[in-house]
């Protein structure tokens, strides 16, 4: 007989903001958890744990478009809806959510890729990674938007990767409540090719010669070798890459040698050697 007669026990329960303000940015000032003062027979009261206490509730944010604060007794009706059980929610507490508000504003920035992305030997990625969209659209507060300059996927973790593919990613979530973020995901198309062995010969050309000196090289030209994609093997030549020596590490450094070092490089290949390292000279004055 106790079992069938009426208690009121707490759930616990998770708020899902909708309906959001158009013109208007918020930060609630409460915590997103609230408790759901529920009122069943004593038979419910004791499967609670298996019937109600959901994980989350839909609250409607259309009064923030007049005022600064959200009633849950307006909206018990919509509440016990989502319930989809016998038990009726008599009130909410707290049954007033406060907000604080900012003029609402909007930004666009690029998207950050984050990755982590193992290939199978000899592969690797064979030109730009495309990303669709490339910027993203912000929502907030001024103050909060200038310290934004750019919006970061989640990671993109893939292992023994030997083919091109496309893949959608998520973007990662926003730390701040008042600022949202659209669209919340990517398409990322990731270019993979098979990269190979080649070796060019570069003449080397001479930085920082202030004083017009004469130089001699020897010798006058290195070989570069790297790994180029087979898609871009016939493409990429001796024109893609700059090698160059400083005049400065003979007049400022005193060296014997100079050290060459590369200034043009294409982006997607990957430098072995350069062969020499080092080149002798002679300064005539």
């Amino acid at each position: 007989m106790a079992l069938n007669n009426k208690y009121v026990y707490t759930a616990k329960t998770v708020l899902i903001y909708k309906n959001f303000p158009q013109n208007r940015a918020f930060h609630p000032l409460q915590s997103d958890t609230v408790d759901l003062q529920v009122e069943g027979t004593g038979w419910q009261l004791l499967f609670a744990r298996l019937r109600i206490n959901p994980q989350s509730i839909a609250v409607s944010l259309n009064q923030l478009n007049t005022r600064e604060f959200v009633v849950f007794s307006d909206q018990l009706y919509n509440v016990n809806k989502q319930l989809e059980t016998s038990q009726k929610v008599i009130s909410v507490k707290p049954d007033t959510l406060y907000f604080d508000f900012t003029k609402r504003t909007v930004k666009k920035v690029p998207v950050k890729l984050i990755q982590k992305i193992e290939f199978v030997k000899q592969y690797g990625v064979a030109s730009e990674i495309k990303l669709n969209p490339k910027f993203v659209t912000v929502t907030g507060p001024i103050e909060e938007l200038a310290k934004i300059s750019e919006w970061s996927t989640d990671t993109l973790k893939l292992d023994k990767v030997q083919s091109s593919a496309t893949f959608r990613v998520n973007m990662q979530h926003s730390t701040h409540k008042n600022v949202s973020i659209f669209p919340s995901s990517v398409e990322v198309r990731l270019p993979v090719d098979e990269f190979t062995e080649k070796t060019v010969e570069v003449p080397l050309k001479i930085i920082n010669n202030r004083n017009f000196y004469g130089v001699r090289l020897y010798p006058k030209r290195v070989k570069i070798t790297f790994l180029v994609a087979l898609s871009y093997f016939e493409q990429v030549d001796e024109s893609f890459i700059t090698a160059v020596v400083d005049l400065d590490e003979w007049s400022v450094l005193h060296h014997n040698q100079f050290t060459v070092k590369l200034t043009e490089f294409p982006e997607y290949c990957k430098l072995i050697k350069i062969n020499p390292s080092k080149v002798d000279f002679i300064v005539e004055k």
